[in-house]
């Protein structure tokens, strides 16, 4: 039975108009219903593609990206991917040959989400339709330094410091044109306090006599958590310095020790002469430091310890038979002399360790002075032939390089830091004055959770 009869049988005498309506109705009642099954058909298609696992790798900006995208459905054809584009995101799409896999390729220089368009038809859909598509995503990571913010200093803060300190102390060479040790120095604020806009804590000072050719050496770190630290590692370096100025500026006696000591260091009365004159010079150096703190604090009704810092310190002078060297230290970070001929890294001292994990201790403790054979240990001296270089730094330097108290006492550590220094643009030259410009760049390294002042001072 064709449609027309059905129709003739179910009028049944019906008006033409009555059957018009009725023929109008079914149709559109069908088409919906097909329509329908359709769209249910499409969304089936759509869900089954969705579930397909099709991942683009995170890519991150400025860093070199290859990545291949495959699409895993026989039933897909005709596919494209699109939404990258080299001037805006830096990357671009290849087809393959398989016509199923996409390369993406590039340097990202654009950070964000992005959105991939993936259009495709598909076999065995009861009528020809128009492409289909599903949304995929490629992240971009941006560079954790891009997100570390700049924030200058209020004008009005009490101790004003500048964010950046270079020096370079330059030794003119002998009679003989025998070149000398130069020292150079560099201090810089931390990423951590750049983004609150607070003040760089750390401080140095350098010195070298020209009359005697005594070196002096200065670092210290003022504790993050007292407000007024600033203050208290400027004054530490300068006093400490001064002090050492002073006491060295007429050395005879102190060259006369260091020559007796050097002659025979078993000897008891060379070793408690060379210990008093020590004492006299560094440890008073830094009680002497410690004093102009509490003078700072106390009239303005401050405790000391709101200008905790660390104090390291070392004096040093070349003689015939080489080089003696004496340094106190407070607190952490670290001192080394390092000798690349002879493959050796002396520490002078080990870092301090607080009363809990992450804590050091301060020149502002009085605990430092109470105890004198503790205060003596904070004491060293060494005499060598040579040395590549003095190292004297805070830990914002030594805890990204060295990270372990047992590698500070590595060698090959240290070797691995005197090459990055040089394979960083730091020219420790004779007489090179822009290596203070160079070390102050080089303290911009980057370092993932080390993000605090960092200072380093380098006699060589």
């Amino acid at each position: 039975m064709n449609i027309e009869k059905a129709i003739d049988l179910l009028s049944n005498g019906e008006s033409d108009e009555r059957m018009s309506g009725f023929i109008k109705y079914y149709a559109n009642k069908l088409w919906a219903e097909y329509n329908e099954y359709l769209m249910n058909e499409i969304v089936v298609i759509e869900n089954k593609v969705k579930e397909l696992p099709i991942v683009i790798p995170n890519a991150s900006i400025r860093k070199p990206y290859n990545a291949i995208v495959s699409i895993p459905c026989e039933e897909m054809t005709d596919i494209t991917l699109s939404g990258l584009t080299e001037e805006v995101q830096g990357l671009i799409i290849e087809k393959q040959e398989d016509g199923k896999s996409f390369k993406i390729s590039g340097t990202p220089k654009e950070s964000g989400t992005f959105d991939v368009t993936l259009r495709y038809k598909y076999r065995g859909l009861s009528v020809e339709r128009p492409y289909l598509e599903r949304m995929l995503q490629i992240i971009i990571n941006p560079d954790p330094r891009d997100l570390w913010k700049d924030i200058p200093v209020p004008e009005d803060i009490e101790y004003p410091k500048d964010n950046t300190a270079k020096e370079y102390v330059k030794v003119a060479a002998l009679s003989d044109g025998t070149p000398q040790k130069d020292i150079v120095a560099a201090s810089k604020r931390g990423r951590s306090h750049a983004q609150e806009g607070k003040p760089r804590d750390d401080d140095f000072r350098l010195y070298h006599d020209e009359k005697t050719n005594w070196y002096v050496i200065a670092v210290a770190d003022g504790a993050g958590s007292a407000p007024y630290s600033r203050e208290g590692s400027r004054i530490a370096c300068n006093v400490a310095v001064e002090h050492c100025k002073e006491q060295l500026a007429d050395s005879e006696n102190f060259d006369d020790d260091i020559n007796l000591y050097h002659l025979d260091q078993k000897s008891e009365a060379a070793g408690k002469a060379i210990s008093a004159d020590i004492y006299k010079i560094v440890g008073n150096a830094a009680l002497k430091a410690h004093k102009a703190i509490a003078a700072e604090a106390q009239p303005k009704g401050r405790k000391t310890k709101e200008y905790s810092t660390t104090l390291l310190l070392a004096i040093c002078k070349k003689y015939d038979f080489g080089w003696f060297v004496a340094s106190f230290w407070v607190g952490d970070g670290a001192i080394c002399l390092y000798n690349q001929d002879n493959e050796t890294a002396m520490m002078l001292g080990m870092p301090d360790e607080g009363e809990y994990a992450g804590q050091t201790r301060f020149l502002t403790m009085p605990e430092i002075f109470s105890d004198s054979n503790k205060f003596y240990q904070r004491m060293n001296c060494r005499i060598v032939p040579d040395f590549t270089a003095l190292f004297l730094m805070t830990d914002g330097v030594s805890d990204p390089k060295f990270e372990t108290d047992a590698n500070l006492k590595s060698y090959d550590k240290w070797n691995e830091l005197w090459a990055d220094l040089k394979e960083n643009g730091v020219e420790l030259t004779d007489d090179n004055e822009e290596a203070a410009n160079q070390l102050l760049n080089w303290l911009d390294f980057w370092s993932p959770g080390n993000h605090d002042d960092r200072t380093i001072a380098i006699l060589y």
